[in-house]
């Protein structure tokens, strides 16, 4: 089914939302959509196939049940397999535009990033942009570089603050290993005591439901000629 539908999406497909499904000519990025992360088998994929969004641009494709399956397997194997091994890789990931991408470094990262400062060189420390691409994305992940642990600042009703790296949080507990490396628990009931998490990829995580694909094309195409 994955292979027969590969073939029917890169004659009617292709062109509009990418060889590997993730945008292309004017066309949305399928991988991300909402309706294929909720499609099973086709049964949300298909009206949309068939049908057309004409005001958007798509035109009805005349494909039966079986096909509309055989995209929906083609397209669900990028999930099953996994990002690289399913996907078809495009010849580069650098097709952004490098201006627009440093003007919104200005707006969405300099608060907190410096070309000239912690970033100094990041283009050339990546020799795999898909590699650079995933440290701004998810920084901390596989490829994405150390970061600072999360703490938390605990506040006692006598207002003595206790701080250190966060251990377990729930609606009952808080646990923190403070800077002597003792690990204290402090029972919760509501707001009290007051707790506040200090999440050092908070703007990093904020941003991936801000990001447009464009926007991270551009970046990607500017942080790669930051030397």
């Amino acid at each position: 089914m994955v292979e027969r539908g590969r073939a029917i999406y890169g004659v009617n497909c292709q062109f509009c939302h990418g060889s590997d499904a993730r945008g292309g000519e004017g066309g949305p990025n399928l991988i991300r959509a909402e309706i294929v992360l909720k499609d099973q088998d086709g049964e949300l994929i298909g009206p949309v196939i068939q049908n057309g969004r004409v005001d958007q641009g798509m035109p009805k494709f005349p494909m039966s049940n079986a096909q509309v399956a055989d995209i929906a397997a083609f397209i669900h194997s990028f999930r099953v397999a996994g990002y690289d091994n399913s996907r078809m890789k495009p010849p580069t990931i650098l097709v952004g535009d490098r201006t627009a991408g440093e003007a919104y470094f200005k707006i969405k990262c300099a608060s907190c990033h410096s070309a000239t400062g912690d970033l100094k060189g990041i283009g050339a420390r990546f020799t795999d942009p898909r590699a650079l691409q995933q440290t701004f994305l998810m920084p901390g992940g596989r490829g994405g570089g150390s970061v600072p642990p999360t703490t938390v600042t605990v506040t006692l009703g006598s207002d003595q603050k206790i701080e250190g790296r966060l251990v377990r949080i729930d609606d009952f507990i808080v646990t923190l290993t403070d800077s002597e490396g003792t690990q204290r628990t402090f029972r919760r009931d509501g707001d009290k005591p007051h707790v506040e998490i200090h999440e050092p990829l908070q703007p990093h995580k904020d941003l991936l439901g801000v990001y447009s694909d464009k926007d991270i094309h551009n970046l990607t195409a500017y942080l790669v000629t930051v030397k």
